[in-house]
């Protein structure tokens, strides 16, 4: 059964160009016989288990994911995610807190030895910029342009993160920033890093927000929302948003409409996460909103990622008083994953700019 096992993925990885225990940075070394049946059988949650148990290896794991990604080995496990998908709703209000607990409230030590300055965990925008840094703060400023931000009005920010873009708004554009998000560490990471701006962050689900606010903003929140959730998440946002204002939501898609996640990112990095497709989308906006402008730049992420990675690698040393080998190889392999999959277009990046009845102007498009 071993060797059969070993037949078969050789062959699958030859159409890829994927030799294993070969000597290229993307071949991969393998060194358990049982390997191949785990991930014939378990498909991704077993490929992924398999490394944190230290099967296998790879010199270049984005690499090697950006080759396999087209292949899609699917394995019961991804079907039996399917069916759970369908049969209950993983996101809804009783279970809002979950992502927060068992993800962003990992410790603010890892996401600050990771992130930029301002501590933003979201795709940057690279078109001009040399730095994570310098990354970031443009996709702020661009979020900024694209709402036309006046001094004075009141935005929303649905899943806040660490506040760098209601720091940043509050700083640049002199706007008043109201923060939601399921973290705790967050909400006490925002209270004490808000430098006097007007700011106010809250432990809340966006179900529970009824007041006005002049903009709306989510930046890399939507991915949690559930496909269950769509339409009542613009809903909600229609709700809170003042009749000429401007909703942008910035979120990871993909190519085809599905009802659940990875399964090995599901278990160990964003448990009931999932992501959205064109279609889910427009539809969950059909009679709610008008879309003004649709901008990708995919792509960026893989940068993103890359530098998230390189951070983090160069910290480990530190980081590794707090978590163990096993952490580590599932945190390296999450982000050179993920990176592979933007590189391989498999998924995307969106920002989408919304208003509620059409803008009483041309809405110029600001890349």
């Amino acid at each position: 059964m071993v060797d059969q096992s070993r037949k078969i993925a050789e062959t699958i990885l030859a159409t890829v160009d994927v030799k294993i225990n070969g000597n290229r940075p993307w071949d991969i070394q393998v060194h358990h016989d049982s390997f191949f049946q785990r991930v014939l059988t378990s498909g991704s949650l077993g490929f992924g288990e398999a490394y944190m148990d230290g099967w296998w290896d790879c010199e270049a794991i984005d690499e090697l994911v950006t080759r396999v990604l087209p292949v899609k080995i699917a394995g019961l496990q991804n079907i039996l995610g399917v069916l759970k998908s369908v049969l209950f709703n993983h996101n809804s209000k009783s279970k809002a807190f979950q992502i927060g607990k068992r993800h962003y409230d990992l410790g603010n030590d890892l996401f600050e030895a990771m992130l930029d300055q301002r501590m933003i965990y979201s795709c940057g925008y690279w078109k001009e910029a040399q730095s994570l840094d310098s990354a970031q703060e443009a996709k702020l400023d661009l979020i900024c342009k694209k709402l036309g931000l006046q001094a004075g009005q009141k935005v929303l920010d649905i899943g806040c993160g660490w506040g760098g873009f209601a720091q940043f708004a509050a700083e640049k554009y002199d706007v008043r920033v109201v923060g939601i998000t399921v973290s705790k560490e967050q909400v006490q990471w925002v209270q004490q890093m808000s430098g006097g701006f007007p700011i106010e962050v809250r432990l809340q689900d966006y179900r529970d927000l009824r007041e006005n606010f002049d903009h709306i903003v989510s930046i890399g929140m939507f991915e949690h929302v559930g496909y269950k959730n769509y339409r009542l998440f613009m809903e909600v946002v229609r709700r809170n948003l003042k009749q000429d204002g401007l909703f942008l939501l910035h979120t990871i898609g993909g190519n085809i409409s599905l009802k659940s996640t990875d399964p090995w990112i599901h278990k160990y990095i964003f448990p009931n996460s999932m992501l959205p497709s064109m279609k889910q989308i427009t539809a969950a906006t059909e009679r709610k909103f008008i879309i003004e402008d649709w901008h990708n730049f995919g792509l960026d992420y893989d940068k993103t990622l890359m530098a998230w990675y390189h951070n983090f690698e160069k910290n480990w040393p530190s980081l590794k008083e707090h978590y163990d080998q096993r952490f580590y190889r599932m945190w390296k392999f999450y982000l050179l994953a993920c990176a592979g999959t933007f590189r391989s277009r498999t998924n995307q990046l969106w920002q989408i700019v919304m208003s509620k009845n059409g803008v009483p102007w041309r809405y110029n498009s600001v890349r």
